[in-house]
């Protein structure tokens, strides 16, 4: 192991380097590179013994940086529906308002997120949905509809009443 130790301070440098070509910021490139030593040492078995212990580092901080482009573009694309597409720079009360609308959008269901995300985000039709859920057209109107109901009720600051139904 002190073997490694001595192979990772003298990979670090260059690790951090290549981050900050990529992230363009130094506090970024330090996270990166750090998320990427910490996914290196908990995939330590995965790795080859006869490979290059630096590209394979280089490797992994490339697809961290890739992953985290990724899930930043999706987050945006989420802000950009809660905002509504302007060209203009949305206020900071639209940005609060939107962060608000997330994070009730994060208090939802996994159904709901999910159906909101496929019809809303990623444009599929209710047939798509219904389709993939294996349900009528009609089931995925009405989850979708209480899916909005509830998004609504928490963005506004309502408590969601559980969703219970009376059986006669």
């Amino acid at each position: 192991m002190n073997n490694l130790d001595g192979h990772l301070r003298e990979i670090i440098p260059r690790l951090r380097r290549f981050a900050v070509s990529l992230t363009r910021n130094p506090s970024s490139a330090d996270d990166l590179v750090q998320a990427s030593l910490e996914r290196a040492l908990s995939n330590w078995d995965s790795k080859r013994p006869e490979g290059d212990l630096r590209a394979w580092l280089f490797a992994i901080l490339y697809r961290q940086f890739l992953d985290a482009r990724r899930r930043s573009r999706r987050y945006a694309r989420m802000l950009d529906f809660f905002t509504g597409r302007d060209d203009e720079q949305p206020s900071v009360e639209r940005t609060v308002i939107a962060q608000s609308t997330l994070q009730a959008f994060d208090r939802l269901n996994t159904e709901q997120r999910a159906l909101l995300l496929w019809v809303s985000v990623e444009g599929l039709s209710y047939k798509e949905v219904a389709e993939i859920l294996e349900v009528p057209i009609g089931t995925v109107m009405s989850r979708l509809s209480r899916a909005r109901q509830a998004l609504r009720q928490l963005s506004d600051g309502e408590i969601a009443p559980p969703s219970l139904r009376r059986l006669k």
